[in-house]
């Protein structure tokens, strides 16, 4: 399942993004501790295809996917939010 989330991101000199933490529509935030990989790609799980961030978050690791220009990641659990 998609699940489209807000964004904090910083925008380099060089233009290149960088997601800084995940905003849940709940309230909830979550930093992005580290990203160990960023590539364009397609979402197996939730459909969709962009830019896809591997981003470890509570010492786990999730995608985090720009789709043109809406941010969203892969949810397994339909109705329940992870990070």
């Amino acid at each position: 399942m998609k699940q489209y989330v807000a964004v904090t991101a910083k925008f380099d000199a060089d233009g290149n993004i960088l997601p800084l933490r995940i905003h849940w529509d709940d309230g909830r935030s979550f930093e992005i501790e580290r990203i160990t990989d960023v590539r364009y790609a397609a979402s197996l799980k939730a459909g969709g295809a962009g830019i896809r961030y591997t981003c470890r978050i509570k010492a786990h690791e999730k995608y985090l996917f720009l789709e043109e220009n809406r941010w969203f990641v892969e949810n397994d659990n339909a109705g329940r939010k992870t990070a």
